[in-house]
């Protein structure tokens, strides 16, 4: 269970981690683009910094939004697991009553066939 969890764990960091590079891979391209355009523009550091802020937070989207899903992967399968066992314990409770109400049934067989019948004795 621990092996699965970690190799869960291990590729949504590498997920994580290519997106961020592709990120801001493009944005260093923009960058590239939007310095000589703000100067050609007269728009100042409005586009770059509007690349850099765009870049950050698409960085801080995606980490926050995969630390919650294997959060919530992880308690599912502490639940499913959990559940598993609650429901092996329920089939081992019935099927000891079930075999003890067995027992009872031919036992109650038993004696009502070795009593005898009041109904013959009074013919």
């Amino acid at each position: 269970m621990s092996k699965q969890l970690q190799k869960d764990i291990e590729s949504s960091q590498d997920i994580r981690l290519t997106a961020t590079t592709k990120i801001w891979g493009m944005t260093v391209g923009i960058l590239v683009i939007c310095i000589p355009l703000s100067s050609v523009t007269k728009s100042g550091p409005i586009l770059p910094l509007a690349a850099i802020g765009g870049a950050a937070v698409g960085t801080i989207a995606i980490w926050r939004a995969d630390e919650k899903k294997s959060k919530n992967q992880y308690l599912q399968s502490q639940q499913m697991e959990l559940l598993e066992q609650r429901l092996v314990n329920l089939e081992t409770i019935v099927s000891s009553d079930d075999f003890d109400l067995r027992m009872k049934i031919k036992q109650l067989k038993i004696s009502d066939s070795t009593k005898p019948n009041i109904n013959e004795d009074k013919a």
